[in-house]
């Protein structure tokens, strides 16, 4: 647990501060604890005492850095007491156990999941690079090369310290995380990793084994680890998952305070429906890097929405980017609709118009993240705001057409809006984005659309 602004200001040098003249201004140190400013900014500090108060004040689970991921960091069990730091990503499965056609088969869907939503790049992350004692460490290199040309970060599992040193060494300068520690190679993989520079992944058949292993591990000095969940059984790995969690972050164990990676794929054995239920719940509750059999749209699309929904702040709702978004081979001369920027909003819209097959360009414009009534309440969404929005956008310059759907729901702006827009012909969509088929259609029927 962090420590507390009085603790700072106890454990800080007593030297008075220029602004206030008290030892170490308390109000500096009530910041700090709230993480409103870095120790770093205290001008009488040295660098020794910023270093350990740094670590006395750090999360009590740890954040890693793997390329551009961020893992850790956490401070609350629960999302809904604070926020969530670190999102956890998602990683495809394969082995040097496989037939070689069913390890290309599975890489080659890798790069097909890749997409943006909300201005988030959803894909997979990683590909977590397997390795079987009764295969060679040839087949196993030359798996690892298959992997590194997906150009995804990697997770090599391997437990033979000597293998792991080649296939560190034929990644390099590739993020990856070596996952092979337990209680009887920590020593030699924990060299292997930090001569490498990469986190260790370790695991134990216990927990009372697991924290003895990784306080075995921060003897050493490394501390640049993740904790590889127990995948006995899925009660065993959840049960692990939380305990770890709530071990770390409300009984300070700073030992358990560690990102953790789930095996998914060996806990459903082949069954992709639950494969897909347990990793959402490995979303939830705790799973840092988890690892599924393969991904694929079907996956991919709840996945995703599940995680962003959660890692996302409360506080700051989800929006798209103002802009022209064409639907179904919308062109210049395709109608023109509006709605607000709340991605809800704009994935129920969008979602409708797609289904009428009809081309529309919605132009979706800033309403500070809100619904279309409580935008237009709030006077976020107007005519005048409109009107601002086809002039800054350049609207006219870039579409020929001048019919504007106006939603239903603020129907109230037509007349305002007609005058703001006089080459525009204002039309009142329905109130419900589920008439907008019918709508659109009928439209189209009658030659307006």
């Amino acid at each position: 647990m962090a420590l507390k602004g009085l603790d700072i200001f106890k454990l800080s040098p007593k030297t008075n501060c220029k602004e206030c003249g008290c030892p170490t201004c308390m109000a500096f140190c009530m910041k700090v604890a709230q993480g409103a400013l870095p120790l770093e900014k205290c001008p009488h500090m040295s660098a020794d005492a910023i270093a350990k108060l740094s670590e006395a004040t750090a999360p009590p689970m740890k954040t890693l850095t793997v390329g551009d991921h961020k893992f850790g960091g956490e401070t609350v069990m629960f999302r809904h007491d604070k926020t969530f730091v670190s999102r956890p990503v998602y990683a495809a499965y394969v082995c040097d156990a496989m037939p070689v056609e069913v390890q290309e088969e599975k890489l080659a869907k890798v790069p097909a999941v890749d997409y943006e939503r909300i201005g988030e790049r959803m894909y997979v992350e990683f590909v977590n690079v397997n390795h079987f004692e009764e295969k060679s460490a040839d087949e196993y290199l030359a798996l690892v090369e298959k992997a590194k040309a997906t150009g995804r970060d990697l997770i090599l599992a391997c437990a033979d310290p000597d293998l792991a040193e080649k296939a560190l060494e034929a990644v390099k300068g590739i993020p990856a995380i070596l996952n092979g520690a337990n209680e009887s190679n920590y020593e030699a993989m924990s060299k292997v990793a930090t001569a490498a520079g990469v986190p260790l992944g370790v695991s134990a058949a216990n927990l009372d084994a697991l924290h003895d292993t990784i306080a075995a591990l921060e003897g050493l000095g490394n501390k640049n680890l993740f904790i590889s969940v127990n995948d006995q059984n899925i009660k065993e790995a959840f049960g692990q998952a939380v305990r770890v969690r709530r071990a770390a972050l409300k009984n300070n164990d700073r030992t358990f305070g560690y990102p953790s990676i789930v095996h998914v794929q060996r806990l459903t054995k082949g069954n992709k429906y639950l494969e897909a239920a347990l990793a959402s719940v490995f979303t939830c509750r705790y799973g840092s890097i988890i690892i599924m059999d393969e991904m694929d749209y079907a996956k991919a699309l709840p996945l995703y929405g599940l995680r962003q929904n959660i890692f996302t702040d409360p506080q700051k709702p989800m929006k798209v980017e103002p802009g022209i978004y064409p639907l179904n081979g919308a062109t210049a001369d395709s109608i023109c609709a509006t709605t607000v920027d709340f991605a809800l909003t704009y994935f129920v819209v969008s979602g409708e118009m797609e289904r009428s097959k009809v081309p529309v360009n919605l132009l979706i414009s800033d309403a500070g993240g809100y619904s279309v009534l409580t935008a237009w309440a709030a006077g976020k969404l107007s005519a005048g705001s409109i009107a601002k929005f086809v002039e800054e956008h350049e609207i006219e310059s870039k579409i020929n057409n001048r019919t504007l759907l106006l939603p239903g729901k603020v129907a109230v702006l037509k007349g305002e809006l007609e005058a703001k827009l006089p080459d525009w012909k204002i039309v009142i969509a329905p109130n419900e984005a589920v008439q907008l088929v019918k709508f659109l259609r009928d439209m189209q029927e009658a030659g307006q659309a």
